[in-house]
C-alpha cells in the first residue's frame, strides 16, 4: 500500500465529489483555518465546482463554523460538530495557554466580566469584529492592548462561548454560539472520542495511533480509547513494522494538485515522511516557523511550492518545484490550474521559474 497515494483518496482530494462545504468539512472532522483563503480553497478542492463565493455562503448560512477546537488552532468543523468538539478537545489547549494568560493577568475575574459585556454585546443575533469587541471591553475598563484581547476572545470560544461568524467587510465577525447554532445532544466522552477517531481515520487513513493524538492534541490514553471505539469500522495495516488505520474502502489515487499551505494533507499528521521527503521539510516550513506554504503534490509526494499574485482581474500563480518537472509533469498541472480558475473567478496564468 503507498501511504500518500491512498491519503490522496481518503481525504477526497483526488475524488473531489463532495457537493457541498458542509459535506468536505463533516468527512474531515476539523480543516485547519488559520490562514482563511487558504482554508476556502482547501474545502472547495474536494468539490468539483464549489466557488470561494460558495464556500463563504456555507459560513453565513451557518453549515461550517471556525473556531478554536484543539490544538489553541483555528479550525472548520461543521455546525453540529461544534460543541461535542469544543467540549471534548479545547480544554487541553485552555491548560497549555494558563501560564500565558497569567502573564498578561488574564484572571478569573477579567474573564468573568469580559463574558458578561461581550454577551450583552452580541445577543439578538450581532456580530461584532475582533476590533469592535476590544473597543467594548476598553470602554468597560478591561485592557485589550498587548494580545490581551485575542487571548480573552481565544478563551470565550475555547469554553463554548463564542464563534466566528460571518465577514463584515474583510474581517471576521464573532458571534454567541448558542445564537448561531441550534442546540444538540451532548455525547459522552468514550462515544466523542469514539466518534472522533472514526472520522479521523477514515478520512485522513492511513494514519498511525500517533498521528491522531497528534492532530487532535489527545493523550496517548484517550486516543487509544477512541481508536478502539472505532476500530470495528476500520481496516489495519501494518506497514515497516507501524499499525496504520484507514477505511476498509479507501485504495490508492494519482493526480497533481495545488494545495493551499496549511492543508490537512499535510497537517493532518504527525509523520509526514510519505509524501514529504525530508530534504524538502525546510522549503515548506521555511526556518521550522510553523508557516507552511503552499505545495504542488504530485502522485501524493510534494514536487515543489507555489504562490500566488493577484491583480484586480487576474492572478499569476508560479510555480517553484523541487527539480526540474518533466513535460507530461508540467502539462498535468493545467487542470488544477483551471480548477483554481473556476474557483476564484480570476483569469489565471501560470508562471515557471
Amino acid at each position: 500500500m503507498n501511504i500518500a497515494k491512498t491519503r490522496l483518496y481518503s481525504q477526497h482530494i483526488a475524488q473531489a465529489d463532495f457537493t457541498t462545504a458542509e459535506d468536505v468539512v463533516t468527512w474531515m472532522g476539523a480543516m485547519q483555518a488559520q490562514d482563511y483563503q487558504g482554508v476556502l480553497w482547501a474545502i472547495a478542492l474536494r468539490t468539483p465546482n464549489l466557488t470561494r463565493e460558495a464556500v463563504e455562503q456555507a459560513i453565513v448560512d451557518r453549515k461550517i463554523v471556525r473556531t478554536w477546537p484543539m490544538r489553541g488552532t483555528l479550525h472548520f468543523l461543521a455546525a453540529q460538530d461544534v460543541r461535542w468538539m469544543v467540549s471534548l478537545l479545547a480544554p487541553r489547549a485552555i491548560a497549555a495557554a494558563a501560564s500565558r494568560r497569567r502573564g498578561l493577568d488574564v484572571t478569573n475575574e477579567v474573564i468573568a466580566k469580559s463574558t458578561q459585556v461581550i454577551t450583552r454585546a452580541l445577543e439578538g443575533g450581532n456580530c461584532l469584529t475582533r476590533t469592535e469587541l476590544c473597543d467594548l471591553l476598553d470602554q468597560h475598563g478591561i485592557a485589550t492592548a498587548g494580545q490581551r484581547g485575542i487571548h480573552i476572545l481565544h478563551y470565550l470560544a475555547e469554553t463554548g462561548l463564542l464563534c466566528f461568524g460571518p465577514h463584515k467587510g474583510k474581517q471576521p465577525t464573532f458571534v454567541l454560539v448558542d445564537e448561531w447554532l441550534p442546540p444538540v445532544k451532548p455525547k459522552e466522552r468514550e462515544e466523542a472520542l469514539g466518534e472522533l477517531a472514526k472520522r479521523y481515520f477514515i478520512s485522513h487513513g492511513p494514519a498511525s495511533l500517533k498521528d491522531f493524538a497528534g492532530w487532535a492534541n489527545l493523550t496517548m490514553g484517550d486516543a487509544k480509547t477512541g481508536l478502539e471505539h472505532a476500530k470495528p469500522v476500520l481496516l489495519q495495516e501494518t506497514i515497516q513494522g507501524i499499525e496504520y488505520w484507514l477505511s476498509p474502502s479507501a485504495k490508492e489515487a494519482s493526480g497533481t494538485f495545488l494545495l493551499p499551505g496549511f492543508d490537512e494533507y499535510m497537517l493532518g499528521y504527525k509523520d509526514r515522511s510519505a509524501a514529504l521527503q525530508a530534504e524538502h521539510s525546510n522549503k515548506i516550513v521555511p526556518g521550522g516557523n510553523g508557516m507552511f506554504l503552499s505545495t504542488l503534490v504530485i502522485d501524493g509526494q510534494v514536487a515543489g511550492t507555489w504562490k500566488r499574485q493577484t491583480r484586480a482581474k487576474s492572478q499569476t500563480l508560479s510555480i517553484l518545484p523541487f527539480q526540474r518537472l518533466t513535460a507530461d509533469q508540467m502539462s498535468s498541472i493545467t487542470p488544477t490550474v483551471r480548477r483554481y480558475q473556476d474557483y476564484s473567478g480570476l483569469e489565471t496564468l501560470l508562471q515557471y521559474p
